[in-house]
């Protein structure tokens, strides 16, 4: 039946079991987002039907993580066709932004790209991915879809305990770091003007109803083309943005094909750049060069974290909009180029930089339906709400994917108009021997590929459940060098670690290593669902 585990077993404190279901099944880290692609798939819908539902929903009901001018990337197993599809609904820069342009205008304190305001605005792809998702693989119409996210935002939901936390502190700190004009629909929208917002209060986003319903009626056609983008460019000309109608006009999200690496026996599947899946790939790539007879070991720690950083001295080097890579993306997937990285690890932290591969706030969530269809789908703001740009009237957050650019005009990834920036955003998918296993991700900036890579050594190696998979400890490596590890994580292990060189710190903050969603298909046809215990999330199936 394809289920290496025992379903019991639970060799960490967890008051969760996997759930299984035959007729369908929603992941997501919002209770209503998941009971509203449960909705769609008990109308007649499939998978793809309910994570367009679920992913619209995330907008009204986690809008600390994501809005409707975020991006998005899918990987959808299609039954009819026996195939993995690939979609990389992130947008370019607008036509007008340049890095001339940019540090005429203001760049940060730091000398980067700004990271609120609406200069790292870059062309939301969410709608877009919605409409092609739904025109592509679903049964229903996209204002079907869309339904019970226009619902919840119209007649209100009451705030989950860890979603009102988050939006209280985000609220707190942008009164104080938020000041500008272009900033007060923001604060119109999200912001309550008296009370806190606290699990059990009762939010309702008219704007959020509206945008959708234009957006449902329209194929997303009036979010691109019609008053919505009329509205965004008018917004962007009064502030001193970059994003035009025409941007909004010309885009489109691109259907692409998978990047994959074998790892013991199973494919693990990823978006190619300009999404950083590539460095989940590049570790694992390293790792399978070894052998984890144990989880709770300093091997595997030591060696996870090494590889971890050489993917990522990679990643940071080379990955970029694929048009401007210097390099052939797939190079870095070579068997020999694994090896030869791996040949390089010692018993010791080492800080490592881009080897040369020879010529050759975000939403995580996991939809399947009884016939077979499975998605992975991730869709963001970044940073939490993004920009902090609110397009007055509609509810539209945008994103500020455009603040991972750089200004430096030799980097990889430099700013250029038209070119999509180095995006953390990734859904995952695991295969065997050509048939699917399931849909799985972990969202949270830098420690996506990182907790892909361990979510999938948790399942493979170590034969735990998918719901183990996602709750045991996790770790990050840090861009300053440092490592930090969750409180639950055993005090010999992260000893051993700081006497193998690493700088490792404990970190009570659970959002710290990110939210996480796993479908595994059997071969019966019952699906297994695992789901994060670090924040409010549900498993919604029949």
């Amino acid at each position: 039946m394809n289920q290496p585990f025992d379903p019991l077993f639970s060799p960490y404190p967890s008051c969760r079991y996997p759930v299984y279901a035959r007729g369908g099944m929603v992941n997501c880290s919002s209770p209503q987002a998941a009971a509203a692609g449960l909705a769609v798939l008990r109308k007649g819908g499939n998978a793809c039907d309910a994570a367009v539902a679920a992913a619209s929903t995330l907008t009204v009901t986690e809008p600390t993580s994501n809005g409707i001018g975020s991006d998005a990337f899918a990987l959808i197993w299609s039954a009819r066709d026996k195939k993995l599809y690939g979609l990389n609904a992130s947008g370019p820069a607008p036509g007008l932004a340049s890095i001339e342009r940019i540090l005429a205008d203001g760049r940060d304190e730091e000398g980067r790209m700004p990271r609120r305001g609406w200069t790292p605005v870059t062309v939301p792809g969410a709608p877009k991915a919605w409409a092609e998702i739904n025109g592509r693989f679903g049964q229903l119409s996209l204002l079907e879809d869309l339904e019970p996210a226009i619902s919840y935002a119209r007649d209100g939901y009451p705030l989950n305990p860890v979603l009102a936390n988050i939006w209280q502190r985000t609220c707190e700190i942008y009164r104080d770091t938020l000041t500008g004009p272009e900033f007060a629909p923001w604060f119109r929208t999200f912001a309550p003007r008296e009370g806190k917002l606290e699990a059990g209060r009762f939010v309702k986003l008219p704007d959020h109803a509206r945008t959708l319903q234009a957006i449902g009626e329209s194929q997303a056609d009036a979010f691109y083309r019609g008053d919505l983008a009329r509205k965004i460019d008018a917004e962007s000309r009064k502030y001193g943005g970059y994003l035009r109608y025409e941007d909004l006009a010309a885009y489109e999200a691109a259907w692409v094909e998978p990047i994959r690496v074998n790892y013991r026996g199973y494919e693990v599947c990823e978006i190619p750049p300009n999404g950083q899946g590539i460095a989940a790939l590049i570790a694992l790539n390293i790792l399978k060069e070894f052998d984890f007879p144990e989880k709770e070991s300093i091997e595997t720690y030591h060696r996870q974290i090494e590889a971890m950083k050489m993917a990522f001295a990679d990643a940071f080097r080379y990955v970029t909009d694929p048009a401007h890579m210097e390099i052939d993306y797939h190079d870095l997937l070579e068997p020999a180029y694994g090896a030869a990285r791996a040949s390089l690890m010692t018993d010791q932290a080492q800080v490592w930089t881009a080897g040369l591969p020879p010529k050759s706030g975000t939403v995580y969530l996991a939809c399947a339906d009884g016939e077979g269809n499975l998605v992975s789908y991730i869709q963001s703001n970044y940073m939490g709400f993004g920009s902090g740009i609110v397009v007055e009237g509609t509810g539209i957050s945008l994103q500020n994917r455009g603040a991972d650019f750089s200004l430096d005009p030799q980097a990889a990834n430099a700013l250029q108009p038209g070119k999509r920036t180095y995006h953390t955003i990734i859904p995952g998918f695991l295969m065997k021997d050509g048939k699917p296993v399931g849909p799985f991700g972990v969202m949270g900036g830098y420690m996506q590929p990182q907790g892909h890579l361990q979510v999938v050594m948790n399942y493979v190696d170590f034969h735990l459940n998918p719901q183990q998979a996602l709750s045991a400890p996790r770790w990050q490596w840090l861009r300053d060098g440092s490592v930090i590890v969750e409180d639950s994580f055993r005090p010999e292990m992260i000893e051993e670690l700081r006497r193998r060189g690493h700088d490792v710190r404990v970190e009570a903050e659970a959002s710290a290593f990110g939210r996480g969603q796993m479908i595994v298909l059997l071969d019966n046809g019952v699906l297994i669902g695992g789901t994060e215990p670090r924040t409010d999330s549900l498993i919604a199936c029949y």
